[in-house]
């Protein structure tokens, strides 16, 4: 910890945040409580703020602070009963958006990652509630790319060959000719392309795959992109202080 008490508070619903604070909550987070605020149609979400993103980069660890990781289930539970899903719940998933945004617009510069909360239950969930089995699959291979590139740096190299190689073998040239059963072994390549390159299977429990993305995406803060990106449009540490954390 940063000396900060236990009963900091580092992650705010949107129902709550400051939207004129865009330093603690980014802008895109700050923006998401202003208009939650005044009306909107907003999905329900929650903010994770900048402090935390500088106590990970601040940490030789390179770890969240301690009580965060209890706010953010306190929030998730919040999310969970006001779309009346559950967060890995096979019935009735609920899937999330995990998305940086600092005081700053960065176009692009950060990872975002989509479809969190997908494993090979709530996937079948998802189909069922759906009733379209190729969506299922592809909104499933979809997140398991972007979370191993995001999340643990795979290559999409890797993932684009087993995918020509599923689109060859079924003499496929275009993407939407794909069918629910090549999406479903596309999926299945991929899962297996996470383990061979991370050395660890793909991470089943949601709350895993959320604490996964939350260190990714405030470590993209340091990335080579942003670095970059902040030297080339002179952007200093007090006009953007890390990034923000939006989980929608």
């Amino acid at each position: 910890m940063t000396g900060e008490s236990a009963t900091h508070q580092w992650v705010f619903a949107f129902t709550e945040g400051d939207g004129s604070n865009k330093q603690l909550l980014g802008g895109k987070g700050a923006n998401l409580c202003e208009m939650t605020q005044i009306g909107l149609n907003v999905p329900p979400g929650f903010v994770i703020t900048t402090e935390a993103c500088l106590h990970y980069l601040d940490s030789g660890s390179k770890s969240v602070p301690e009580d965060m990781s209890g706010q953010v289930r306190e929030h998730m539970a919040r999310v969970e009963k006001a779309t009346g899903k559950g967060f890995g719940d096979p019935e009735n998933p609920l899937l999330v958006s995990v998305r940086s945004g600092s005081a700053m617009s960065m176009p692009g510069m950060m990872d975002t990652i989509l479809n969190l909360g997908l494993n090979t239950e709530t996937l079948q969930g998802e189909i069922r509630q759906t009733g379209d089995a190729r969506f299922g699959y592809d909104a499933y291979r979809r997140f398991i790319q972007l979370f191993g590139k995001v999340a643990m740096g795979v290559p999409d190299e890797v993932f684009d060959a087993e995918f020509d190689a599923v689109k060859q073998a079924a003499h496929v040239n275009e993407d939407v000719g794909l069918s629910a059963d090549n999406l479903k072994e596309i999926s299945e390549r991929f899962l297996k392309v996470f383990q061979e390159n991370t050395g660890q299977p793909f991470p089943e429990d949601p709350y895993d795959q959320l604490e996964i993305a939350i260190k990714a995406v405030v470590g993209s803060w340091m990335g080579k992109r942003a670095v970059d990106y902040r030297r080339q449009f002179k952007i200093p540490p007090e006009m953007a202080k890390g990034t923000a954390v939006n989980v929608c």
